[in-house]
C-alpha cells in the first residue's frame, strides 16, 4: 500500500496492545503520528444545545469525551466516565506493564486526581504511603507508574521552567488529565474545585492548539528590614511555546479582590522581558490591558476564539 501514491495508511492506537510509543518505533521515518484530544470546549459547545453558562457548566463537571456529549441524562454521563476509567485506561496500563500492586497504583491515580495543578514529585507521594499508609511504595515506581499513565494518555507532565534563569528545575511537576471528566469521575465527582479545573481545563486547550507548555517560576531577591537577602519565588501558571512566540499565562477564577489581584499578577511584574502576559479569568468578559499593558480575558473568549492569544 505505500508503494501507491493516492493512498494513505492510518493505524490507530488507543489500547494497551499498542501505544503511541510502539508506533513511533514500528513505523519509524514512515508516517507522522496525530494526536487526538477529547472535544475542546468549542467543539463541545458547537455540538451542545443550551447557552454558553449551561455548557460551560456540564464541560466542567463531565469534560469533552465524545460519547458523553451524546448522554442525555448526567447518571448515563456519570457512569461512562467510571467505567472507562476503570476498565479501559486502569486496566490497561496494568496489564501492559504487569503491574502487581493494582491497589497502589489506584492510589497513586486518586492522588493525582486530587492534586491537579499542584507541585508535587514521586518522593513526596512515597512518603505519604508510608508515613499515612504504612506502605512501602518506592519513589522509583511511583516515578515509572506515572510514565505508563502518561503513555496511556491518561495524564500529562508539565515541567517547571525557571524564567529567570532560563533552565528547567527538576523536581515538582504538576500534572494534568487529558480529560477533566475522567479526572472527576475518579473522584465520584466529589472534588469540584472550579480553579483548578479551570486551570486543567486551559492546560489542555493550550495543548490542541499546538503550543508547547510549561509551569512558570520566578525567583526574586530582595532585602529584608535587617539587610538581609532573602529569596522570593512567584508561580506564573501557564509559560506558553510556539516557535519564536511566547506568552505567560496565569489562571484565576476570581480577581475581584485587591489581594487577588496582587497575588496574580506580581509574577508578571517580576518577569525581565517583553513577551505578552496574559490573566483568563472565569466568566465572558471581553480582553483589556490594564495600565501595566497585561492582557486581562474571559474564559468563554479564550476558549472560543482560537487566535485569543494574539489580542
Amino acid at each position: 500500500m505505500l508503494r501507491i501514491g493516492n493512498i494513505d495508511v492510518y493505524v490507530t492506537g488507543s489500547n494497551s496492545k499498542f501505544l503511541s510509543s510502539d508506533i513511533v518505533t514500528e513505523f519509524r521515518g514512515r508516517g507522522d503520528e496525530i494526536r487526538i484530544y477529547p472535544l475542546s470546549f468549542a467543539e463541545f459547545y458547537n455540538a451542545y444545545e443550551g447557552d454558553y453558562d449551561d455548557a460551560w457548566e456540564e464541560y466542567m463537571i463531565y469534560g469533552g469525551l465524545p460519547q458523553v456529549a451524546q448522554f442525555s441524562v448526567e447518571r448515563q454521563k456519570a457512569e461512562y466516565l467510571k467505567n472507562m476509567f476503570t476498565n479501559v485506561y486502569i486496566k490497561d496500563v496494568v496489564e501492559r506493564n504487569k503491574i502487581q500492586n493494582v491497589d497502589e497504583i489506584g492510589t497513586l491515580v486518586d492522588i493525582l486526581a486530587s492534586a491537579i495543578g499542584a507541585p508535587t514529585n514521586p518522593t513526596k507521594i512515597s512518603n505519604t504511603f508510608k508515613s499515612e499508609r504504612g506502605i512501602n511504595y518506592s519513589n522509583k515506581t511511583i516515578s515509572n507508574h506515572i510514565d505508563y499513565l502518561a503513555e496511556a494518555f491518561l495524564i500529562s507532565k508539565a515541567e517547571r521552567y525557571d524564567i529567570k534563569g532560563r533552565k528547567y528545575v527538576g523536581a515538582n511537576l504538576k500534572y494534568y488529565f487529558s480529560d477533566v471528566g475522567l479526572r472527576n469521575a475518579r473522584l465520584n465527582f466529589r472534588q469540584q474545585e472550579p480553579t483548578y479545573i479551570m486551570e486543567n481545563i486551559v492546560y489542555n486547550e493550550l495543548l490542541i492548539r499546538g503550543y508547547n507548555v510549561d509551569v512558570g517560576i520566578v525567583e526574586v531577591y530582595a532585602k529584608n528590614n535587617e539587610g538581609k537577602t532573602t529569596r522570593k519565588q512567584f508561580e506564573v501558571d501557564f509559560v506558553v511555546n510556539q516557535g519564536s512566540q511566547r506568552y505567560y499565562i496565569q489562571v484565576a477564577y476570581d480577581m475581584t479582590s485587591e489581594e487577588k489581584q496582587t497575588q496574580e499578577l506580581n509574577s508578571f511584574r517580576n518577569i525581565p522581558d517583553s513577551f505578552k502576559k496574559i490573566v483568563i479569568v472565569n466568566g465572558t468578559k471581553k480582553p483589556w490591558r490594564n495600565e501595566e499593558g497585561f492582557v486581562i480575558m474571559g474564559m468563554k473568549y479564550f476558549l472560543l476564539n482560537a487566535d485569543s492569544l494574539e489580542f
